[in-house]
């Protein structure tokens, strides 16, 4: 697993700003342009900070780590081996009988050719609903998956167990083929895995009557999520290799789009809740005690004298836990209700009340 920290320079402490801070004077230091550059190292360090920078990625780092954590979504983020992949397939589709995407791919050492040679198995999407208090404190949730797994009974390889293979006389061993078109550029070679084995280099002798060579099967799997606390509604968690197996390849991600119920109690201000108390007139001119709901449960809550309709009282660390720690607060709006009929008595009062100004 990747040591963000460590690869910036910082204490896994460290403020937003220190990170800023780290993120500039290596990325400075190793820029590719500069004579004393190292782009991989640039590429390590913009990766590190891609995560650190950001403090919801911070949080969901701190806890799943590295494996566990894609810093972005398809087509511009996390590769195979973790680094930033440039994606050209969406460059163009066709010309002359050529990807271009291919092309770009090959020139800037990176995409399609790279994706070629070692097979990715889909990615899955899915949706999960929770209430406004899990999403505040996170929580756990099973989901069974039907998808495309490793074939249990040969490990992914084809073959019946015990028995050997051949190579195969497609790409005579190598797992490759090279396939060359011409287009404007004039002739472009290709190496493409070899669709027959599968990249693997041979084919088996008795093809395994589980999978019946495919290497794959279709399954079930369950799997436990860890939601963070804090998520927010529409927000994506993304699993690494929790995707479809494919044959000599590697398992594509799982995206899990949370949806977040409303709560009738309670909306959400950044980390900050907020919610509404209704209090009568005696309670707002001459202050009271009242009872709060909170995401804890009840509290109660003092009301001074002289409150407005309106007026916010903040209860601090009553709000939605925060990544690095501590929790935002509780904003209560008072809205003064006032009674629809009124005694003899209470006219009265009220009426002597306004002689005086009040």
């Amino acid at each position: 697993m990747k040591d963000y920290y460590q690869i910036l320079g910082v204490p896994r402490n460290a403020s937003q700003d220190d990170v800023k801070k780290a993120y500039r004077k290596l990325a400075h230091q190793f820029h590719p342009d500069k004579t004393a550059g190292n782009e991989d190292k640039f590429k390590e360090v913009s990766e590190a900070y891609q995560v650190l920078g950001d403090e919801r990625r911070r949080a969901q780092y701190d806890r799943f780590g590295s494996d566990g954590f894609g810093s972005a979504g398809p087509g511009f983020g996390g590769g195979p081996q973790g680094g930033v992949e440039w994606d050209f397939s969406g460059f163009g589709q066709d010309f002359e009988g050529v990807d271009l995407g291919d092309i770009f791919g090959d020139m800037f050492g990176f995409g399609g050719a790279a994706r070629s040679r070692t097979p990715r198995g889909r990615d899955i999407a899915i949706d999960i609903e929770l209430s406004f208090k899990e999403a505040a404190f996170g929580v756990e949730r099973s989901v069974l998956l039907r998808k495309a797994a490793v074939c249990a009974s040969c490990k992914g390889e084809g073959k019946e167990p015990g028995t050997s293979a051949n190579p195969c006389a497609s790409c005579n061993g190598s797992g490759s083929v090279h396939e060359t078109r011409r287009s404007m550029f004039g002739s472009v070679t290709k190496l493409r895995t070899c669709t027959v084995c599968h990249g693997k280099g041979e084919v088996p002798k008795e093809p395994c009557k589980a999978c019946r060579g495919d290497g794959v099967v279709q399954a079930s799997e369950e799997i436990v999520l860890a939601v963070p606390s804090g998520i927010d509604n529409g927000e994506m968690i993304k699993l690494v290799g929790k995707g479809e197996a494919i044959a000599g390849g590697i398992a594509g991600d799982l995206y899990v789009k949370v949806h977040v119920h409303p709560d009738k109690r309670f909306s959400r201000a950044g980390y900050d809740v907020a919610t509404s108390l209704e209090v009568s007139v005696t309670e707002a001119l001459l202050g009271a005690s009242k009872q709060v709901e909170t995401l804890d449960g009840s509290i109660q809550v003092q009301i001074p004298a002289g409150t407005a309709s309106g007026d916010m009282l903040r209860i601090r660390g009553k709000g939605i836990p925060r990544a690095r720690g501590g929790r935002g607060d509780l904003l209560i709006k008072t809205i003064i209700k006032p009674p629809r009929k009124l005694s003899k008595k209470a006219r009265q009062l009220l009426e002597e009340l306004q002689k005086e100004g009040l």
